[in-house]
């Protein structure tokens, strides 16, 4: 049985996520409880795709985060022919180096290439001077790391964990059957859009294991720029060593995601990359539920908008008014985790990648 097929057969099905419906005491009702959830691209019809490179077009409404280690802006904004909200990531081409910029072209490249209703689609992307434009859908919640810092501190319920992860992992098994690793599974490259949607985002890191049309069992590639991914990186891939990696390192990063989840917490934040593979690399798989691998209380409740792909912040998620942060914030209902769930997480991140 694939990763897939045991979130296929553990899920439970939720209903579609609506702006209006979101409440202090309703998002996680929505998020869990109710009974259906469309799995299909948002509710914007194809003919619809906002395709306009007129910088006129859009009206910036709000910034709602940074990307790409912080070269990027993104912004939520106005489509002002049709009304239509958008997502616009703005990035000055002339503060990235070469090979930056060859991530960014990777990374426009695939959206396009790829076709999959839980990979994140840029809908048009143009130049306005030396800054790059690049338009995408809205995902109104945002990021699951945003979702954590906002309304579930301390961690998500299985349930809430199991649906977000379910739409992750289809995309994250259409870029395996297409030959790709991933290498960069994490919460903040996790989008929820308004109808529900899960998308993964990150594609800058994306690496092929196809090389003149002879499919390779393994890469030695160390990806640029990961010293922000190194806590979800497989120990094989961190180790750098002959026998190299493949797609099963991805699978290691859904266990380590499946942790930060159920958690609220980055696993090994705080950890050098020495002493972080030799912590990976030392003793058994690790679950939810192990405090040693967990950054220390003052750490933890550090907010960083660096490394969002998209997202909303806090002004557009939660209406203003009076309410303190604190209230702010959703408490996770207090129930242990299911033997399946950990179970699964145990197997995602066993040392040898022939055993996950």
């Amino acid at each position: 049985m694939s990763l897939l097929d045991c979130f296929c057969t553990s899920r439970t099905q939720v209903e579609s996520l609506r702006p209006q419906k979101l409440s202090e005491t309703s998002l996680h009702q929505y998020l869990v409880d109710e009974p259906t959830l469309s799995w299909l691209p948002p509710s914007i019809g194809a003919s619809e795709v906002i395709s306009s490179t007129n910088v006129s077009h859009y009206e910036l409404q709000v910034k709602i985060g940074r990307g790409f280690d912080n070269l990027t802006s993104v912004y939520l904004a106005r489509h002002t022919p049709t009304g239509t909200l958008v997502t616009i990531k703005i990035t000055n081409l002339e503060n990235c180096t070469e090979e930056r910029l060859k991530a960014l072209q990777k990374s426009v490249i695939l959206s396009h290439f790829f076709r999959h209703p839980n990979i994140t689609t840029y809908w048009t992307v143009f130049t306005v001077g030396s800054w790059l434009w690049v338009i995408a859908p809205f995902m109104t919640y945002g990021s699951a790391s945003q979702l954590l810092k906002t309304y579930f501190p301390e961690g998500m319920s299985e349930s809430l964990i199991r649906n977000i992860l379910y739409g992750a992992v289809r995309g994250l098994n259409y870029l395996h059957q297409n030959g790709y690793i991933h290498r960069s599974i994490k919460a903040s490259h996790i989008l929820i859009s308004g109808d529900g949607l899960v998308t993964l985002s990150g594609l800058s890191h994306l690496h092929s294991l196809i090389k003149h049309g002879q499919k390779h069992r393994a890469v030695y590639d160390f990806p640029q720029f990961s010293t922000s991914v190194q806590p979800w990186l497989s120990p094989e891939l961190l180790r750098q060593d002959l026998h190299g990696y493949n797609v099963k390192s991805d699978i290691y990063s859904v266990g380590i995601t499946a942790c930060e989840l159920a958690s609220g917490q980055v696993p090994f934040q705080d950890m050098h990359r020495t002493q972080m593979l030799l912590q990976k690399l030392k003793g058994p798989p690790y679950s939810p539920l192990d405090s040693n691998i967990f950054p220390q209380s003052e750490s933890r409740m550090k907010t960083s908008r660096s490394g969002l792909d998209s997202g909303i912040g806090e002004s557009v998620l939660v209406p203003s008014g009076t309410r303190t942060a604190n209230s702010d914030r959703l408490q996770t209902p207090s129930k242990p985790f299911s033997s399946a769930f950990l179970s699964l997480v145990q197997v995602c991140l066993q040392q040898d990648p022939e055993k996950r």
